[in-house]
C-alpha cells in the first residue's frame, strides 16, 4: 500500500510535467505581448471640436473612440487598446505597428459623417444636422425608429425630392451604416428613419449622426514609440532573468528543504503554467509591470512555501512524527498565509480601482496569481508530501531538513 502511494505521486508529477511540456509551447505562444514587449507606438489625443460654441460630451467622446477601432481594424492591426480618460482624451495604444506615421496621419482625421445618392454623391455632411437633434422614437408596435434634425430644411427637401423612390445611404467614413430609402420629398428639417432596426442598433446610429453633428478633432497630447527590436530584447533579458533567478530559488529550496524543496519546484512550476493559461483565457496583453507582477507572484509562492516548510520543522524538531508535523505544521501556518495573501488582494484589487493601463494590467496578474498560489502551492504541495510521507519510504527527519540532534523528546 505505502509503494502505490509513491507509485501515484511519480504518476501525478510525470503526468503534469508532461502535459506542461506538451501545451507550454501553444501557450507561449498565444501570450499577446504589450506595446513595450512587441513594438509599436502610444498616443494620448484630446477631442475638440472644430467650430466654436460646441462642447465634448461623453456620448461623443465614446462614439470618436468607437470610430477609432473602427478605423484601426481596416488597417489590419490586432487587438488595439483604446481607452478614454476624463472629459475629452482618448489614450491609444498600438504594439506590432511598422508604419506609425501614416497610421497617426489616418486617426488624427476628424470623423466623416455623409448621406450619400445611390451614385455615391454626398449630399449631406454632419455639419448639416442640429447638434445632438437625433433621437430615438418607438411606433405603435413598439419598433424603434430615428429622428433627426436639420438646419437647412430647404436643402433636405431638396435632396429627398430629388432621391423619390431610391434611398440616401448613411455612411461613418467610408463605412455603410445604413440605407433609408426616401419615399416623398421630406419639409420642415425634421425626418425619421426606420427600418428593422433593434433598440441597441437605433441607438448606435442616433449616436453616430450626434458625432456627426458635432465633427471632432484630434490632437496629440503625448506620444512614445517603441521599436520592435528594443521590445523584443527587453522580452529576452527578462524572461532570461526570471529563470536564472527562478532556479537559484528552487535550488535554494532544495538545499534548506530537501524532499519539500523538491516539492516546492514542482508546485511552482505548476504555478508559472496555470498563470500562463489563466492570463491567456482573459485574452490579457503581457507588458514589463506584467511579467514584473509575475516575477514577485513566484516569490510570493515561494514564501508561502518556506512558510509552510519551516513550521513543519519545528513540529518535526518538537519530537513529533512526520504526518503529525505536516498536518500541525500545515494548519499552523495557514493563518500567516492566508493573512498576506488576503492584504495582498486587496491593495492590487484597490491598484486596479484607482489605476489605469499597465497599472491595472499589473493589479490584475497580481490577483490572479496569488489566487493560483494557493491551490498549488499550499493544498497541492500538502498533498504531493503527504503521498510521500505515507509511503514511508522517506521517513528520516534529515530527508525534510532535520537533524537527529535538533529533535527534542516529546
Amino acid at each position: 500500500m505505502f509503494g502505490k502511494r509513491i507509485v501515484a505521486f511519480l504518476a501525478i508529477v510525470v503526468v503534469m510535467f508532461g502535459v506542461i511540456a506538451w501545451t507550454s509551447p501553444a501557450i507561449v505562444k498565444d501570450v499577446r505581448l504589450g506595446l513595450d514587449l512587441k513594438g509599436g507606438f502610444e498616443v494620448l489625443y484630446e477631442a475638440e471640436p472644430l467650430e466654436g460654441g460646441q462642447a465634448v460630451t461623453p456620448e461623443t467622446l465614446k462614439e470618436t473612440a468607437r470610430s477609432l477601432a473602427s478605423r484601426i481594424d481596416e488597417l489590419g492591426i490586432v487587438e488595439p487598446e483604446i481607452t478614454t480618460e476624463g472629459t475629452n482624451r482618448i489614450r491609444l495604444r498600438l504594439a506590432g505597428v511598422t508604419n506609425e506615421d501614416e497610421v497617426r496621419k489616418l486617426l488624427a482625421k476628424p470623423i466623416n459623417l455623409t448621406f450619400r445618392a445611390p451614385d455615391g454623391t454626398i449630399e449631406l455632411d454632419g455639419s448639416d444636422f442640429v447638434q445632438n437633434g437625433a433621437g430615438v422614437g418607438y411606433d405603435n408596435l413598439g419598433k424603434p425608429f430615428v429622428t433627426i434634425k436639420l438646419k437647412d430644411g430647404a436643402k433636405f427637401e431638396e435632396v429627398t425630392g430629388r432621391l423619390i423612390g431610391q434611398y440616401l445611404a448613411i455612411y461613418l467614413d467610408d463605412e455603410e451604416l445604413s440605407r433609408p430609402g426616401v419615399s416623398q420629398a421630406i419639409p420642415g428639417g425634421s425626418a425619421t428613419i426606420t427600418g428593422n432596426y433593434t433598440n441597441d442598433e437605433a441607438k448606435a446610429l442616433r449616436d453616430t449622426i450626434n458625432l456627426g453633428s458635432l465633427p471632432l478633432k484630434l490632437v496629440e497630447k503625448y506620444t512614445q514609440s517603441v521599436g520592435a527590436s528594443l521590445g523584443l530584447a527587453s522580452l529576452k533579458d527578462t524572461v532570461e532573468a526570471g529563470i536564472i533567478g527562478t532556479i537559484i530559488i528552487l535550488v535554494f529550496l532544495i538545499i534548506l528543504f530537501r524532499i519539500p524543496g523538491v516539492v516546492a519546484g514542482i508546485t511552482v512550476i505548476t504555478y508559472v503554467w496555470l498563470l500562463l493559461i489563466v492570463f491567456n483565457l482573459m485574452n490579457a496583453t503581457l507588458t514589463l509591470p506584467g511579467i514584473a507582477a509575475f516575477a514577485l507572484g513566484v516569490g510570493m509562492a515561494v514564501d508561502a512555501n518556506i512558510i509552510m516548510y519551516e513550521r513543519i520543522k519545528e513540529e518535526i524538531r518538537s519530537g513529533k512524527s512526520l504526518l503529525s508535523s505536516l498536518k500541525a505544521g500545515s494548519k499552523h501556518s495557514m493563518r500567516t498565509i492566508m493573512d498576506a495573501n488576503i492584504t495582498n488582494i486587496i491593495a492590487s484589487a484597490v491598484l486596479y480601482y484607482i489605476g489605469n493601463g499597465a497599472i491595472r494590467g499589473f493589479a490584475l496578474t497580481m490577483i490572479f496569481s496569488i489566487l493560483i498560489s494557493m491551490v498549488t502551492n499550499i493544498f497541492f504541495s500538502r498533498f504531493l508530501l503527504m503521498l510521500i510521507i505515507k509511503s514511508n519510504l522517506f521517513n528520516k527527519p534529515s530527508y525534510y531538513g532535520v537533524k537527529e540532534a535538533e529533535i527534542r523528546e516529546l
